[in-house]
């Protein structure tokens, strides 16, 4: 297959960990045959400090042009730190989602048995934990209509059919591929938007026989989510529940630089890491890149190429178990190997 590459590297740690994936997946391409052509964009504060758009129309051609998108992370200190700023990093990403048409974001949450303690939750509840949260992407409160003065403020959460049907369809087909239990997330009992969500859950439910369907309020979904993760097969739901919720499984794994994402949709598709930009550590090279490596994992299977996809997630399995970690999950007394060095390792690994 010839892949053409869209790289967002984006800001903080995003040129570090961008650069490991974009290793990673030449070695996987020349290891099986494809040709990959990559394409670099600018975004997030990066983008602001050059062009004054976090997102600029520049990009957007790069990016719809792309069969994928590889981005890493945006976000910078002197806008979180300014209330008054009118244009944001993170407008970048929601502005990107928008023009690309990204309305579901697929992000797995999975434990790996080598960094059990790593979790904030006992080991006998998070070993085998293994789910998705499929989150909806373009509507609801982050895009509906917003108003902001001295004295009052609101932002509209609203929802309609269409949107509400495609997510769900999403949600339906991954639970089909997987264990066939789909819990959707919702707070019916207080808002109108999601007595929508469940209503029409409820509708599409019977098309789903072998899926076992079942509703959740979104503050016992948080509850379950870490009383009893490993109930939960495929979780769907609204972009605000989702945006918490998925940070909230994150943390099951022990580390958010673990765990990757895709955000597919009406174009081109995405693939990321789920955490930050982590501007501390820009240039330290102590920024841990498997997040990233997975997401090229990711990638590689949504083309349904799937050999490609195990060998880097066996690739990343071995790294782990052989202890070349960066220094937040590595173990005691162990050697706290850089971004660079664990990259390196995993490409060798690739090359066998």
């Amino acid at each position: 297959m010839d892949f053409k590459i869209a790289v967002l590297a984006g800001d903080g740690i995003g040129p570090e960990i961008s650069a490991v994936g974009v290793d990673v997946m030449t070695a996987v391409c020349e290891k099986f045959g494809h040709k990959v052509n990559y394409e670099y964009a600018i975004c997030g504060a990066d983008a602001i400090d050059k062009v004054g758009d976090p997102f600029p129309e520049t990009t957007y051609q790069v990016c719809k042009d792309a069969d994928a998108v590889l981005f890493s992370a945006v976000g910078d200190p002197k806008f979180d730190n300014n209330p008054t700023a009118t244009v944001r990093p993170e407008q970048g990403l929601l502005a990107m989602r928008k023009k690309l048409g990204l309305f579901a974001n697929i992000r797995p949450v999975q434990t790996f048995k080598c960094l059990l303690h790593k979790s904030p939750l006992r080991a006998d509840l998070v070993d085998g934990a293994d789910f998705l949260c499929i989150r909806e992407l373009t509507g609801g409160m982050y895009f509906g209509e917003k108003y902001q003065d001295n004295d009052k403020a609101y932002d509209t959460n609203m929802y309609t059919r269409p949107e509400i049907e495609r997510i769900l369809k999403v949600g339906f087909e991954y639970a089909m591929k997987r264990n066939k239990h789909l819990t959707v997330v919702d707070k019916a009992n207080v808002l109108a938007s999601s007595r929508l969500w469940r209503q029409i859950a409820q509708e599409m439910a019977p098309d789903y026989p072998e899926v076992t369907t079942d509703y959740m309020f979104v503050d016992n979904a948080a509850m379950k989510m870490i009383q009893e993760p490993k109930f939960f097969d495929v979780m769907v739901t609204e972009n605000t529940f989702g945006d918490i919720l998925t940070d909230e499984g994150s943390c099951i794994s022990g580390s958010m630089g673990l765990l990757p994402s895709a955000s597919t949709g009406e174009s081109t598709p995405v693939f990321e890491p789920i955490h930050g930009s982590w501007p501390q550590a820009k240039g330290l090279n102590i920024a841990n890149p498997l997040a990233q490596i997975l997401s090229v994992a990711m990638l590689f299977e949504y083309f349904d190429l799937k050999e490609e996809g195990a060998l880097i997630r066996k690739a990343v399995d071995a790294s782990l178990d052989a202890n070349v970690r960066t220094p937040e999950i590595q173990v005691e007394g162990g050697i706290k190997y850089g971004t660079k060095e664990v990259g390196m390792w995993i490409v060798d690994y690739i090359k066998r």
